[in-house]
């Protein structure tokens, strides 16, 4: 199996097989510091993952959303011990078609999904993150290495 796969498969195991992750997720605040630089703004969100993708349900009035319109660049880590880089996507209204697959998902993994997932209201939408790239540890080494730097977009991993 190459490093990519293994990297994979711990992600897989980690994050994935139909379970709640709950990740930090990283965006640009809409506002600059003191010295007029963008700064990160952090929070912690409730997510499942699938093949290289975290997937949120939240608001689309919310601060994270309004800071992903203006810039979708994100960053994500979790307890797990990994840290990636992705774009963040609003997939729009959970109650849209094109979605049906996907709130299938939170209604099985997240327990409180039918309690306050607000699937009536139109800005209850889903955040899609693609990973691009990052590093994920592995101290026990499962598959050999303690260390697996990602490239989601080249399906390489050092």
């Amino acid at each position: 199996m190459s490093k990519y796969e293994n990297a994979m498969k711990l992600m897989e195991e980690r994050c994935g097989n139909g379970k709640e992750e709950v990740i930090a997720l990283a965006t640009i605040s809409l506002s600059p510091g003191a010295a007029g630089n963008p700064r990160p703004v952090v929070r912690m969100v409730c997510a499942y993952y699938e093949d290289g993708v975290f997937y949120v349900s939240t608001d689309a009035k919310k601060n994270k959303m309004l800071q992903i319109e203006k810039n979708a660049e994100v960053s994500v880590c979790g307890l797990d011990w990994y840290s990636f880089q992705g774009t963040a996507e609003n997939l729009g209204w959970v109650k849209d078609e094109k979605n049906a697959g996907i709130i299938a998902k939170f209604k099985s993994i997240f327990d409180w999904f039918d309690e306050v997932g607000d699937e009536d209201n139109p800005n209850s939408i889903v955040l899609r993150i693609t990973l691009t790239k990052g590093t994920i540890i592995d101290h026990e080494r499962k598959y050999g290495e303690q260390q697996y730097e990602v490239d989601f977009i080249n399906h390489t991993a050092k």
